[in-house]
């Protein structure tokens, strides 16, 4: 990382630098079909953290001037979260951005991610973003991760009792 990018993560870090030492056998396990055109392109991916590029296109234009959709670049960044946390069964729970400049089209936007904090099942994930040295984005993620998929998860004893009746009469 460049000293730039290391700034951006010095305060409150809590997990040892062994936990994001680079690993050869790194691979996706989450949002593996996700629309990479729509949500960006990993360019670099180690243990806790990841570098993700978003080109941003015609399709995620908001109006005449060019102006990309915001929903568009937190969606990047979403997914730059849940990769740098690469767990099978993450979901994201709440989350705290802040838009810093505006995005157009053409621009390319330079995310990075890192978890944070690490503590059972919950994650915190720091990302930024930038568009050459202009900082546009910047938020944290709470993210859980599940023995299950969201939906597949019994989120109330009513859906237990759903799923149960289900099992017995088919």
């Amino acid at each position: 990382m460049s000293d730039r990018e290391d700034k951006d993560f010095e305060d409150n870090e809590e997990l040892e630098v062994e936990d994001y030492r680079a690993k050869d056998d790194v691979m996706l396990k989450t949002h593996e079909e996700i629309n990479r055109d729509l949500c960006g392109e990993i360019e670099k991916m180690d243990i806790g953290y990841v570098k993700l590029k978003l080109v941003t296109t015609h399709d995620m234009i908001a109006d005449s001037k060019g102006l990309i959709h915001g929903g568009f670049i937190f969606g990047a960044a979403d997914y730059a979260a849940m990769a740098a946390v690469n767990e099978r069964n993450v979901v994201l729970v709440a989350s705290n951005c802040q838009f810093l400049s505006p995005v157009k089209f053409g621009d390319i936007v330079n995310f990075t991610a890192k978890v944070r904090h690490k503590e059972g099942r919950k994650r915190n994930v720091r990302v930024t973003g930038n568009v050459l040295d202009i900082k546009v984005f910047d938020g944290e993620f709470k993210t859980v991760v599940t023995d299950r998929h969201v939906l597949k998860l019994k989120l109330t004893e009513e859906d237990a009792e759903e799923e149960e009746y289900h099992n017995e009469h088919n």
